[in-house]
């Protein structure tokens, strides 16, 4: 994947294979004190999201890690603060969210298989990663997700110069015959994880989607940061920027250390209300109706959301990954440390 609006030309890049992009990966975890298996489950996040195409959710997120205003902070083991048979409340220790969020959809996914349905919140988190990876992990095992994560203040409300809301994406996954029918979408005109890539890169962003500390548009990310991030779609994205950040409460986000980040997942088994076959049969005709739509001129296909980035992952997992050059040898200094 080419960062949007840079020059092919202008970028040099480091092609690795699966296996060395996923040494490397384990090397900086493990470079900054993360345990092995900690360290697997990092790699494991970001490396699909490379293979997904989304190189700022790829590698490139690991240099995120140590600079995050949290990552000093003690680590404790990830607890159940409230628990029933369908539900359950999980403090995260001040765990990073990739980390957490993985033993959260887990044990989402053993509810729900046992019980039918599932509610369960994590907070005391931050930076959960790519919420795809979690919701196709659940529909993997036959259910249905819904994932929502409010996180820190970026984003301003419609019309506001201040940002008071997190970039709040939710995510949506069914289980098919052909594989998960997938949908993540953030609620911010810009993803904060891109904008920091644009900015390590020296990369302006593009246009309407941030604005600076005097509520002026900028194309610059640094200045952004000391800005605000806008919703996608104005009061629109806005209303379920809020909606999400709302969730998050529910979740539990008052106990969080910035009382901002809390991540809800509400899981389903089909056969609730239609046989799982029977389902994944008219899920799969849906999806076909839809594609088989006629096309406005110059389209050649209707394309289903994550369905660009699974054929990325298919061609990818043959060809390899590449990474911007710098960001490989950021990668190769933090394998060195030792912390």
């Amino acid at each position: 994947m080419i960062l949007q609006g840079v020059p092919a030309e202008t970028i040099e890049r480091v092609h690795l294979s699966v296996a060395e992009a996923r040494a490397l990966s384990e090397g900086a975890m493990r470079g900054i004190g993360y345990e092995p298996e900690e360290a697997r489950i990092l790699a494991d996040h970001v490396i699909d999201a490379a293979l997904c195409g989304y190189e700022y959710s790829g590698l490139a997120k690991i240099l995120n890690i140590p600079e995050h205003r949290r990552f000093a902070q003690p680590r404790r083991p990830m607890k159940i603060l409230h628990e029933t048979e369908v539900s359950a409340l999980y403090d995260g220790g001040n765990h990073n969210g990739m980390v957490a969020m993985y033993h959260a959809a887990r044990a989402t996914i053993a509810k729900a298989a046992a019980h039918g349905i599932a509610i369960v919140g994590v907070t005391d988190s931050w930076m959960s990663g790519r919420s795809a990876y979690f919701v196709e992990m659940i529909a993997r095992a036959d259910l249905v997700a819904v994932h929502t994560a409010s996180s820190g203040a970026a984003v301003a409300p419609h019309g506001g110069a201040r940002p008071v809301l997190g970039t709040n994406p939710i995510a949506f996954a069914l289980p098919s015959a052909d594989g998960p029918l997938v949908l993540d979408m953030g609620t911010s005109a810009f993803m904060f994880t891109e904008l920091q890539l644009r900015e390590r890169l020296g990369q302006q962003l593009p246009e309407n989607v941030a604005v600076d500390a005097d509520g002026n548009p900028t194309r610059d990310p640094t200045a952004a940061k000391l800005g605000a991030l806008l919703p996608f779609g104005g009061h629109k994205g806005f209303g379920l920027a809020l909606m999400v950040q709302a969730l998050g409460v529910l979740a539990g986000s008052a106990r969080d250390l910035e009382r901002d980040h809390g991540y809800l997942f509400i899981v389903m088994r089909p056969d609730l209300l239609t046989p799982l076959d029977q389902f994944q049969r008219e899920l799969d005709a849906l999806v076909d109706r839809v594609k088989a739509t006629p096309r406005q001129p110059g389209v050649d296909e209707i394309r289903i959301p994550s369905e660009r980035a699974f054929r990325h992952r298919e061609q990818a997992l043959r060809d390899g990954l590449t990474i911007d050059r710098t960001v490989h040898e950021a990668l190769i200094a933090l394998s060195k440390k030792n912390v």
